[in-house]
């Protein structure tokens, strides 16, 4: 990536050090290093992917994640900003992200408001916020105020009604494609593709010089994100773009049995467990 790019990105001059350095070394993977992405809603899992990921995501998710909520749009700021504190809490190395839950961000006064609370409870290093165009005014401010944020193009489930993959209809193209370049321009320094076509997600990230993380948007992209209780295989759901490497559930059914068993023959506690 050339200066020019770099200085085009970064109209951020106050950050501090520690954040500034973490963000233009993601930036800097682009074409050099996948990039690897997962959520976490605690300090449990934050304090063990920390040791693998270049970002740890708290997402709005956590709404259907640990709420069963229908949609994200039932995820309030407090409860994002009381699962952010806890994935500080596990976070050392990786860039640290949260999500702006729906209607936090409607205009500029608005988001920078919270923005501002999220950044400040949290220390947190960056949000990120849905959508192209609609925001870009939005995302300037935040930029303008010292506040690093990440994109998120596709599929907007804040925003969209039905849950279909994006870049089929020429329309989408353009506009996905017309959308990036504007989130670049706006000074963000990454950007989400969720469910987007595979040659729509290469041809985006072939576009812009920010990285693109991908999930469910093909091997293309600059590097990938997925749920976390979805890999580990909690979720029960089954999405074509997710691919499972343990089953925790199963895991978790098998301890669950043995204590219950144990309890019921008096073998729990036993001498040891006891004081």
């Amino acid at each position: 990536m050339s200066p020019k790019n770099l200085g085009l990105l970064w109209k951020i001059p106050a950050l501090g050090k520690s954040m500034k350095k973490k963000i233009l070394n993601l930036i800097k993977k682009k074409n050099n290093t996948k990039i690897v992405s997962l959520t976490a809603y605690s300090k449990n899992v934050s304090s063990i992917i920390d040791n693998y990921c270049d970002i740890v995501l708290v997402g709005d998710s956590l709404g259907s994640v640990l709420y069963n909520y229908k949609s994200t749009r039932e995820v309030s700021l407090n409860s994002m900003i009381e699962h952010s504190k806890s994935v500080r809490m596990g976070v050392k190395k990786s860039l640290m992200v949260v999500d702006m839950p729906h209607n936090t961000y409607r205009n500029s006064k608005e988001a920078l408001k919270n923005a501002k609370k999220i950044m400040f409870k949290t220390k947190c290093d960056a949000v990120k916020l849905e959508g192209g165009k609609k925001i870009y005014q939005i995302i300037k401010t935040l930029i303008k105020n010292k506040i690093p944020v990440m994109g998120h193009l596709g599929l907007l489930p804040q925003s969209d009604k039905t849950f279909k993959f994006k870049g089929k209809k020429k329309s989408e193209r353009d506009k996905i494609l017309n959308d990036a370049k504007l989130l670049e321009n706006a000074g963000v320094f990454s950007i989400v593709l969720e469910c987007v076509e595979t040659s729509l997600a290469k041809l985006v990230t072939q576009n812009i010089n920010v990285p693109t993380i991908g999930i469910g948007a093909s091997k293309y992209c600059d590097g990938q994100i997925l749920v976390f209780d979805d890999l580990i295989g909690l979720n029960q759901m089954n999405y074509r773009f997710v691919k499972k490497y343990a089953n925790i559930r199963n895991e978790i059914s098998k301890a669950v049995s043995n204590y219950s068993k144990e309890v019921k023959k008096n073998k729990f506690p036993n001498k040891k467990n006891s004081y």
